[in-house]
């Protein structure tokens, strides 16, 4: 019988939906978005601060990854509920925005809807919750505003704790402070001041992994590092003062479009054909050594013969570099990307005060260091093992992310549950003012914010009702940055302790958390398409 919305007109059905199809709406459609949110809240929970616990996750081949990262965890696991997909893309929307803080826009929502899944039940409209959840976020954020501390960027210190507070919940133990003043120095390098502001573009880090060595063993290069070596054995390793030709072009012959047929009919011709071929090599390095270029770095192949004729110039010669680092080292180098060698010129070079081939780990890399713009570097990576690089490499994302929006809003707060404290004061005081059943959302709203530092607590191994009741205590004393020490259990001046966040991070988590919540509890009815054949046969293997 074909699934769909049962209606008699003169003693014949009306088939409105494709049979297979499921239909859920109502009390039971917004139940289900829930649970499947709340699903998700609760597996993140446990990761959540520095006391939080990793998740392993087997993919399908086998691939093994150990991490507490909220952004990983969540694009790891293939949710299969429309709601659990749904907050998986506004969870990413956070981690784009603010690099941060994606445990905390997960957990919130799931919080949120918890509260709401109660005040469904006392018959409260999901609209008029809605409209409380987003006054109180309003509220919220303006206090989130006035609370926040100036920083200023050559306070190099604060910086190095906000990075430190990043990594407090990632796997990179000891080499955490050296994480952190790495994090700062490539924020500090990259920064450029427009009309009064500071703006960070990370891209112009660039991050090469590499296992073997410590973690300690990660190093800043102010520069670019390509995962390639020197195409020649006769070739310079070493090159200073360096005038960089950056080509899309290849230094070999290239084959045809069309498919030709060449007669050769003695000896003679294919060796005045394979010379015609050496000449036409010889030319376009000759070409190139002419502009007076030493290092030349092709996104293309290199034939023998070209690289033979560039050892003898004593050019050094690297090829197949990717697209993405092509690009890096002409914005580093000031070099001009040339696509045809006949067009090359002295202009279009770069220049760079060395570029030298390196060994590191079992592999050789280039290194190019002393670039015309200082705007670029490269951070190395180093781990014991593969899955240890991927982690550290997850920290320093989230490290880097943080110390870049404290720079370019110049505000901060503190963590340790001070901020969403401090908010729920205030928004006790305003729950007050409110008329009607919204002043009831609000107050769910308030405890949803709480949740947070109680889930700080209880990952710690604390009394979660004993932290919160000494935690409202101490704001309500007036002390705004008083929050949670989680090593002993008591309530200190976070700031003071130099447990320090970005406030865009904080920020964006409660408004990621709270679309997040509204967006699910507008919803009254899902339906959903009968899966495909082809989909149904790769759930069964």
């Amino acid at each position: 019988m074909a699934a769909g919305i049962p209606m008699e007109t003169m003693g014949v059905p009306v088939i409105i939906l494709k049979e297979g199809t499921q239909r859920s709406y109502g009390r039971e459609a917004v139940r289900s978005n829930i649970m499947a949110v709340r699903a998700i809240a609760e597996i993140l929970k446990t990761t959540y601060g520095p006391k939080g616990m990793d998740k392993m996750l087997v993919d399908s081949l086998g691939d093994i990854t150990i991490t507490n990262d909220g952004a990983t965890i969540l694009d790891k696991i293939d949710f299969q509920h429309p709601a659990a997909k749904m907050l998986v893309q506004i969870a990413k929307g956070q981690d784009e925005e603010a690099g941060d803080g994606t445990k905390t826009s997960v957990i919130f929502a799931g919080e949120l809807l918890r509260e709401a899944e109660k005040l469904l039940a006392q018959n409260i409209h999901p609209t008029i919750i809605v409209e409380g959840y987003k006054d109180a976020l309003e509220k919220a954020l303006e206090v989130i505003n006035n609370i926040a501390e100036p920083i200023d960027i050559n306070d190099k210190e604060v910086l190095k704790k906000i990075a430190m507070t990043s990594l407090s919940s990632k796997a990179v133990g000891e080499a955490r402070e050296y994480f952190a003043e790495l994090a700062v120095e490539a924020v500090k390098a990259i920064a450029e001041e427009r009309d009064g502001k500071w703006y960070v573009d990370l891209n112009n880090i660039q991050i090469i992994k590499k296992h073997g060595g410590s973690l300690t063993d990660t190093m800043l290069v102010k520069g670019v590092v390509i995962d390639k070596e020197v195409v020649h054995p006769d070739m310079p390793r070493r090159v200073k003062n360096a005038k960089i030709a950056v080509l899309d072009a290849p230094l070999e012959i290239e084959k045809p479009e069309i498919d030709l047929e060449i007669s050769i009919t003695s000896p003679d011709l294919v060796k005045k054909l394979l010379e015609k071929q050496e000449k036409i090599l010889q030319e376009k390095v000759e070409r190139i050594a002419a502009t007076g270029a030493n290092v030349v770095i092709t996104q293309k192949g290199i034939d023998e013969v070209a690289q033979h004729f560039l050892a003898k110039k004593g050019i050094m010669a690297v090829r197949r570099v990717k697209r993405s680092d092509i690009e890096k080292i002409a914005r580093a180098t000031g070099a001009k990307i040339v696509t045809n060698i006949e067009d090359i010129s002295p202009e279009d070079l770069g220049y760079a005060e060395l570029v030298e081939e390196r060994r590191v780990g079992e592999d050789k890399m280039i290194f190019i260091e002393g670039a015309r713009n200082p705007k670029s570097v490269t951070i190395l990576i180093r781990a014991g093992f593969e899955r240890l690089v991927e982690e550290a490499h997850r920290a320093l994302h989230d490290a880097l992310s943080a110390v870049a929006d404290a720079v370019m809003d110049g505000k901060i707060v503190a963590g340790g549950g001070a901020t969403e404290a401090e908010i729920a004061k205030h928004l006790r005081e305003y729950a007050k003012t409110v008329a009607g059943k919204k002043s009831l959302a609000i107050e769910s709203f308030i405890r949803a914010v709480e949740a947070l530092p109680q889930t700080l607590a209880y990952n710690a191994g604390l009394d979660t009702i004993d932290v919160l009741m000494r935690l409202r205590s101490a704001h309500e004393a007036g002390k705004k940055w008083a929050g949670i020490d989680v090593d002993t259990g008591e309530i200190v001046d976070m700031m003071e302790k130099g447990v320090i966040e970005p406030m865009r991070v904080k920020a964006n988590a409660l408004k990621a958390g709270t679309e997040a919540a509204t967006l699910i509890l507008r919803i009254d009815d899902v339906i959903a398409a009968r899966r495909s054949k082809e989909e149904e046969k790769g759930g069964k293997k």
